[in-house]
């Protein structure tokens, strides 16, 4: 799990991570500003100055979760992240994206009194050499006490757990929240995994086989139920590229041949849904050193396997299983299928 650690600039999050690591058994501090730091070294100067704040970069909110979960995939154990958060979307961006990794996290927030938040921001400890650093530092902290005051208005005080640390040290700080961990008075963040499509969508699945001619199969942590490799084609995107890039990113394994189309179904909309095709392309057969390089399940992949056709039935849901039936019987008639709902139409 995670322990996200939010407050205004100032509120003493990181010296609270710092206590709260020692107090949570097989916990590890991460602090998404080294993401930021980063940024700075890899990204265009130009690009950069295009926003004023890191945390308006797409790449640093992708980033924040994908180094997250590596993490924790490494680790295992607590993530303890001190960072404030203080716009709703970015909030549900980020730990949505961790809710679709079925990594919980638990949210708390640091509340100070005003006038003891801008003590503290007065006394606060300025890097050396940095230009102007008194004033920069400062100023900024300063500057993001009103987006504060917005957000605890809004949605900040009844999504987080609470902690008023005003007349607390960071040890004591930590060690209340450590007890609240521990009691479960700070549940799980209730965010939706994925972002809900605003209109229809192309998904392009890959049909890998194993020497005994069985499907490849894999369980996503994500979304209910048994799938194949592949995923949503990105704008811009070739189907076959897009179900290429999901086995690598998803198995690790790079297909050298575009895969031939096997089935095209539309998917018709069906609220909250709203459909749309649905492609699965022949990736062929692996050889068996392929298949021992595949990726342990990361993640975002509970498990995978090689199923029979009967074994497939049993595994995945009733729609996925008729498009793998037909994609089937089309590859042994060497010729692509048209569905309609999973049922073909035409000759």
């Amino acid at each position: 799990m995670i322990v996200w650690i939010n407050g205004a600039f100032g509120a003493g999050k990181t010296t609270t991570a710092r206590e709260l690591i020692e107090l949570i058994p097989n916990s590890t501090l991460f602090d998404p500003e080294v993401v930021g730091g980063a940024l700075g070294h890899l990204l265009p100067p130009k690009h950069l100055a295009e926003v004023g704040d890191y945390q308006d970069l797409p790449i640093w909110r992708r980033l924040v979760i994908d180094t997250a979960a590596a993490m924790l995939a490494e680790l295992g154990g607590t993530l303890v992240v001190p960072m404030t958060l203080l716009r709703q979307e970015y909030r549900d961006e980020i730990f949505g994206g961790l809710a679709a990794r079925r990594i919980a996290v638990r949210h708390v927030l640091l509340a100070p009194a005003e006038t003891i938040l801008r003590e503290r921001i007065a006394g606060r400890e300025v890097p050396e050499g940095l230009p102007d650093g008194e004033i920069r530092v400062r100023q900024w902290a300063y500057d993001h006490i009103e987006p504060y005051r917005s957000a605890l208005a809004s949605w900040l005080t009844a999504d987080a757990y609470p902690v008023d640390n005003g007349a607390l040290s960071p040890y004591d700080t930590a060690a209340r929240i450590a007890e609240a961990v521990a009691a479960g008075s700070v549940p799980a963040c209730d965010i939706v995994q994925t972002a809900e499509p605003t209109a229809e969508t192309v998904a392009a699945g890959v049909l890998l086989f194993d020497e005994q001619d069985r499907v490849l199969l894999v369980d996503p942590t994500y979304k209910a139920g048994w799938e194949f490799p592949g995923g949503v084609v990105e704008p811009g995107e070739a189907p076959a590229r897009a179900g290429m890039r999901e086995v690598a990113e998803e198995t690790g394994i790079n297909l050298e041949e575009v895969p031939g189309l096997l089935v095209v179904d539309w998917e018709p909309p069906a609220p909250p849904g709203f459909g749309g095709l649905r492609l699965l392309f022949d990736g062929g057969r692996l050889e068996a050193a392929d298949t021992g390089r595949l990726l342990l399940p990361g993640p975002e992949l509970r498990a995978w396997r090689f199923a029979s056709e009967s074994e497939a039935a049993e595994l995945l849901p009733p729609v996925r299983y008729e498009r793998l039936r037909r994609a089937l019987r089309a590859r042994e008639r060497g010729r692509a299928m048209y569905l309609e709902a999973g049922v073909p139409v035409g000759p």
